[in-house]
């Protein structure tokens, strides 16, 4: 920009603040390109920096690198460093609260070294993308929060950074009007209660493209509607956007793979055959543990490492690991070898009663192959009573079963909450509905958990069919019946067995006559739409089932 392209600048400015209250061009700048241009440029860069306090202001980076190409946390803080120390010796506000990323680089997807470097340097609160969940369709954009910093979505105005004369516009200079008046930019705004548009330096010197557009975008809106125009700085935009549409707070995390752009802003380190192509996703207490086992005896099968707070568990897609991002996922996995026959997996048991995870798995996980097993869900809550009474869980240990079961709703909330745990999973039909409503029939396997207890060896003959492992194994030579513990185990080298810990397979008292007849009568008519579902989508009904399909007729 030259001299006089900073005074057309300044005076759009004045002239779209008659339109719009206090409007403010919010100026990014790379402050290792200040005066790097020729000596009119250079002027222009001093005029600008003389009206520092006209404009609002924010960090691009230092040297307009890409940060998802650095995966040291200090190297982009250091980069960051530099910028602010420029925008410290040029009087530049730095206390906005609101940063962008060239070419979109690290927001989404995320890198994690980005949004803490930002927080870190600058106490970033506000960023912009153009790339959630995708580009295009444009009027499917959307913001998100991650790590405490709220995500706008941008819009783009069919300007670039090679459209910087007027009669040179891709089509002609009427297209670039057309899009102006009545057409895509002007709808743009038209739908959208709260709009972001971006430009670059380009479209403010040559033609002033920039100035051009959204000065006749103002006249046409203000002819032509009765549209209120307000601005608002970035921390106080985002918090109103976010009041506004205040669903998209959650971030929906997308296979990074499954779309080019993403693909090339996603750090070349990363990749999606680190993401497992199994899910177990339970429900509790109905042998998860033991297929868990049964899988990792596969040579070509691997499971997530154990979490600290979780065990054998992840528990990433059904609560607070969700928002930690996807590359906090991937570390639970190994980094893939040059073979084709990595296969990864992982087991979740309360993934499948959840109602925000079918969906999130979906999203990153579009191809995953999902297996969970059913038992009678009469069993599995008693099963599940049990388990909260070995863990000390005082509701458990006060109450009886039956009392938890048929609790009225006026009773206590930690009381319907045990209730709930026990009874609600067991509305299979209802669940598995939810998981077929984002994955393909022919990607879900539904396990009869009381023969995975009884024929093991004949269940995994079926499940390895069903991931589609060349390599298969038999298992009746790798699992033996342990008298002892009462169920399967690893057969070892000279006979020996390992099994599952001493939590696992707690022998207690059968339930009592009158449970089960209340909950033979609670589950009948989820059994009986678990059965047709079942039949719809061509999957075995498990023996339990047809049992007490039996006994109610």
């Amino acid at each position: 920009m030259k001299v006089d392209d900073v005074k057309a600048l300044f005076d759009t400015q004045n002239e779209l603040r008659t339109h719009i209250p206090n409007f403010t061009f919010n100026l990014g700048y790379s402050g290792k390109f200040f005066h790097t241009g020729t000596d009119a440029e250079d002027e222009g860069d001093d005029l600008l920096l003389s009206y520092v306090k006209e404009f609002w202001w924010f960090p691009h980076m230092w040297s307009h690198m890409q940060p998802h190409l650095f995966h040291n946390q200090s190297v982009l803080a250091d980069q960051m460093a530099m910028n602010k120390k420029f925008a410290v010796e040029h009087g530049i506000p730095t206390d906005m609260g609101y940063a962008v990323a060239p070419h979109h680089s690290g927001v989404y997807p995320v890198h994690v070294q980005l949004y803490e470097a930002w927080k870190q340097v600058w106490g970033i609160k506000v960023t912009s993308t153009e790339e959630y969940p995708h580009l295009k369709p444009a009027r499917y954009r959307r913001g998100f929060i991650h790590s405490g910093i709220m995500v706008l979505p941008r819009q783009t105005c069919g300007l670039f950074t090679h459209t910087i004369f007027y009669n040179e516009y891709p089509g002609g200079s009427s297209e670039l009007d057309k899009i102006i008046n009545g057409g895509e930019l002007f709808l743009t705004v038209l739908l959208n209660p709260i709009s972001i548009f971006m430009t670059h330096l380009s479209n403010y010197g040559n033609d002033r493209l920039g100035l051009y557009t959204f000065r006749h975008l103002v006249r046409f809106l203000n002819s032509w509607t009765n549209l209120k125009l307000q601005t608002l700085p970035p921390v106080q935009l985002a918090q109103k956007y976010f009041q506004i549409f205040s669903e998209e707070k959650d971030p929906l995390w997308q296979d990074p793979c499954e779309d080019k752009r993403h693909k090339d802003i996603w750090s070349k380190e990363k990749t999606c055959d680190r993401f497992p192509k199994l899910l177990i996703i339970g429900p509790q207490k109905t042998g998860t543990t033991a297929l868990y086992l049964f899988l990792g005896m596969h040579p070509d099968l691997s499971s997530n490492y154990p979490s600290s707070e979780t065990f054998e568990e992840i528990q990433f897609f059904n609560g607070h690991n969700y928002h930690k991002g996807i590359d906090w996922y991937m570390e639970f996995f190994p980094i893939p070898s040059n073979t084709t026959s990595d296969f990864y997996f992982e087991k979740s048991a309360n993934y499948f009663d959840s109602e925000v995870t079918p969906r999130r798995a979906a999203a990153l996980l579009s191809k995953a192959k999902i297996i969970t097993i059913l038992i009678n869900p009469a069993d599995r809550a008693y099963s599940w009573y049990q388990h909260q009474r070995a863990h000390d869980d005082p509701v458990a240990l006060k109450y009886t079963f039956h009392e938890v079961i048929t609790a009225g709703p006026e009773t206590s909330q930690k009381l319907r909450t045990l209730q709930n745990r026990c009874l609600v999973p067991g509305w299979y039909a209802t669940h598995i509905e939810r998981w077929l409503n984002n994955f393909h029939t022919n990607q879900i396997l539904v396990l009869d958990g009381k023969r995975l207890r009884t024929e093991p060896a004949k269940v995994m003959e079926t499940v390895q069919k069903f991931l589609g492992v060349t390599n298969t194994i038999d298992y009746h030579k790798t699992l033996a019946f342990d008298l002892k513990k009462g169920f399967w185990c690893q057969l070892l080298e000279g006979g020996k067995t390992k099994c599952l810990g001493k939590s696992k397979g707690r022998k207690y008292p059968e339930m009592d006559l009158d449970s089960r007849a209340f909950l033979r009568d609670y589950y009948r008519d989820h059994n009986i739409e678990l059965s047709k579902l079942l039949y719809k989508i061509g999957q075995t009904l498990p023996t339990w089932l047809r049992e007490e399909l039996q006994n109610t007729r």
